[in-house]
């Protein structure tokens, strides 16, 4: 593997640009969709899908390409993401129409996908061991970081010049990060033996994902029995029970090797993420609502009203990487995971005739919460793998953070839509849901997460 002389600012802080824009484009656009709306002559269904076309290819293909950067190098694969993120970003910024823009929406979830996985694993690969916490903590922080700005970008670009500079923003910032990642980033690349490519895994693992992505994102137009989504649950358990006896047959060439799917600390972090993400995902949709719905926000003004959380968030993940080594891993999962559920269980609390101040504690408790949980249990999954996998571990945390997320979400606006009118009623036994889902992850977060570390640690010779 590369070496690891000391800490190079310039490439980590390009690095968490790059991340900076990908995270961004998740949350920036939601401002500008009316706008969208009418420049298009469209309706809110279809122009929903330039946010969905993202986040579903994104969420899908990010396991592909974190085993693509570890086969291929992670180098090549942030180049080639990069690259793809670009031009479609330059292209969604001109688009002329609703479909063209969604197309291209689709194309950079590739392109960040490929980008994603390989900075996260070229992070750890350029720190020294022992500040492994600080790449968790950096990239979380970066995303933390583009998500509480996205509002705040695409409400100034929509408001003073055109959604579309939302776009062209991008291709700068790529352009600065590659060009960094070209001078100062040099890593040896993999033995050409491991370039075997798991087609069927990919097909398999792919339609299972996307089936039950759209599943969970239309169950609240269409319903839970509606046949549309029981045909696409169907397909989604298919995809995904095929996927198990695929990857055993294509053995070390698998998309998803045998030696990280029996690795129980890592099975333990994707769990853990995957029970708490219900908590983030329904706090990222149900908080803005209450303040628009209950408090007669404007679109930007909830999105200001979201900083407390967001910004926290995005500062205690920078923290949480000098603190992986003082507390350790497991400790700081804990407080994180403890933290969330206590958020859940604030937000439950929260009455019909409550203000803004009274969502502030659980913005503050949550955003403490994923600031310390996320980043450290991404650490202790990630290197609780080979290196050669690190990108690898990194797509597969995040796609457990997406679907849990995902899953959370299609369970708690069931719960949502079942008690209203009024409003304050599904806001309270949504989040009483999440907050029983919290607690499931914080268990795992006790039992598992960091184990493994621990007991190297004490097996290490003297």
């Amino acid at each position: 593997m590369g070496e690891k002389r000391g800490i190079n600012w310039t490439a980590l802080f390009a690095m968490g640009a790059a991340v900076f824009v990908i995270a961004n484009d998740f949350s920036a656009i939601n401002v500008a969709l009316p706008t969208m709306e009418g420049d298009f002559h469209t309706n809110i269904n279809t122009i929903q899908w330039v946010v969905n076309a993202y986040a579903l290819t994104f969420g899908v293909m990010i396991v592909t390409g974190g085993r693509l950067a570890d086969m291929f190098g992670r180098r090549v694969s942030f180049f080639v993401g990069a690259a793809i993120f670009a031009l479609m970003s330059a292209a969604g910024g001109a688009a002329p129409t609703e479909a063209f823009l969604i197309a291209t929406r689709a194309l950079m979830g590739i392109g960040g996908a490929l980008m994603w996985p390989a900075i996260l694993g070229m992070t750890y690969e350029i720190l020294p061991e022992d500040k492994a916490g600080l790449a968790g903590g950096l990239i979380i922080g970066a995303a933390g970081l583009g998500n509480a700005a996205g509002p705040l970008i695409g409400g100034l670009f929509t408001d003073l010049l055109t959604w579309r500079w939302i776009f062209f923003l991008n291709v700068p910032i790529a352009a600065f990060a590659v060009a960094v990642v070209w001078s100062s980033v040099h890593l040896e690349e993999p033995k050409a033996a491991d370039h075997e490519i798991d087609y069927p895994g990919i097909a398999a693992i792919s339609i299972g994902l996307v089936s039950l992505l759209v599943a969970l994102d239309q169950v609240d137009d269409w319903g839970w029995s509606d046949p549309r989504v029981i045909a696409m649950l169907v397909i989604a358990v298919v995809g995904i029970v095929s996927f198990v006896p695929i990857e055993r047959r294509a053995g070390r060439h698998g998309l998803i090797p045998p030696a990280i799917i029996a690795n129980r600390d890592f099975a333990g972090s994707c769990v853990a993420i995957l029970c708490m993400s219900a908590t983030f995902f329904a706090a990222l949709l149900y908080l803005p609502q209450f303040m628009e719905s209950q408090l007669g926000f404007s679109p930007l003004e909830s999105g200001l009203g979201m900083l407390p959380a967001l910004a926290t968030f995005a500062l205690v993940s920078f923290v949480a990487g000098p603190l992986y080594g003082k507390l350790g891993a497991k400790r700081l999962a804990v407080i994180g995971a403890g933290c969330m559920s206590a958020a859940a269980i604030l937000f439950s609390l929260v009455g019909g005739n409550s203000g803004y101040v009274a969502l502030v504690p659980g913005m503050l408790v949550l955003g403490i919460g994923i600031g310390s949980f996320y980043p450290t249990a991404t650490t202790a999954g990630v290197t609780s793998v080979d290196e050669s996998q690190a990108s690898l571990a990194g797509g597969i945390v995040y796609m457990f953070q997406i679907a849990g997320g995902s899953i959370g979400l299609g369970l708690t606006t069931t719960i949502f839509s079942a008690n209203i009118p009024p409003f304050i009623d599904g806001f309270q036994a949504g989040f009483r849901l999440d907050a029983g889902i919290a607690m499931v992850g914080l268990a795992v977060a006790v039992l598992f997460v960091g184990g493994g570390l621990v007991r190297r640690r004490a097996e290490a010779p003297a």
